[in-house]
């Protein structure tokens, strides 16, 4: 079986290490503990690991958060991999810091990125795991709180909830959608 895993963020230097990235932080992670590195391709940095007889397609999309759709769809098509199959890792400002929801399917809530992808393939129905990124923020902020580097504390705490992420998208991949989301949401 084949999964395509998409964490969305921005490429370049100044959206390294930023809220808005940990779609590619997550990514980064399960790659580097396969000891798999990322090459860069059609649209997107593309990964590929196995994961308990599954074959995991990891893409961070390069055509920016706005257009992320557009890797998502390509690489779907490419790899012959269902829509039931996807899964994508997106920041989530309505979830305190370092949560983490799984959900079948939904509305973009006012993320650019998941926007995208759900007008490329004219459905909401794909998984989404959405990671906490809090709301800490004066009003008028939003922008520059989702692009800003993580203060010292949630740095701490980092490592492991991403780590987390991966395990989530692993179970995923093996035990299926709702057994992982009763066995993971509000952990």
């Amino acid at each position: 079986m084949k999964y395509l895993v998409a964490g969305l963020g921005n490429i370049g230097g100044e959206y390294a290490n930023t809220r808005h990235n940990i779609g590619f932080d997550v990514l980064n992670e399960m790659a580097a503990v396969k000891g798999v590195e990322f090459s860069e391709e059609r649209h997107a940095f593309r990964a590929v690991i196995k994961h308990k007889g599954r074959v995991l397609v990891l893409v961070k999309p390069s055509t920016y958060m706005n257009l992320s759709g557009k890797a998502v769809r390509y690489w779907l098509e490419k790899e012959k991999i269902p829509i039931a199959n996807l899964i994508v890792v997106v920041d989530d400002l309505a979830l305190p810091f370092g949560a983490l929801r799984l959900r079948e399917k939904g509305g973009a809530g006012g993320h650019n990125g998941l926007a995208d992808i759900e007008n490329t393939l004219n459905s909401s129905k794909y998984a989404r795991l959405r990671f906490g990124i809090g709301d800490d923020f004066k009003r008028g902020g939003q922008v520059e709180h989702v692009l800003s580097k993580w203060d010292p504390k949630e740095s701490k705490e980092l490592s492991e909830r991403i780590a987390m992420a991966g395990e989530i998208i692993g179970s995923f991949t093996t035990i299926g959608l709702s057994r992982t989301m009763s066995q993971y949401n509000n952990k």
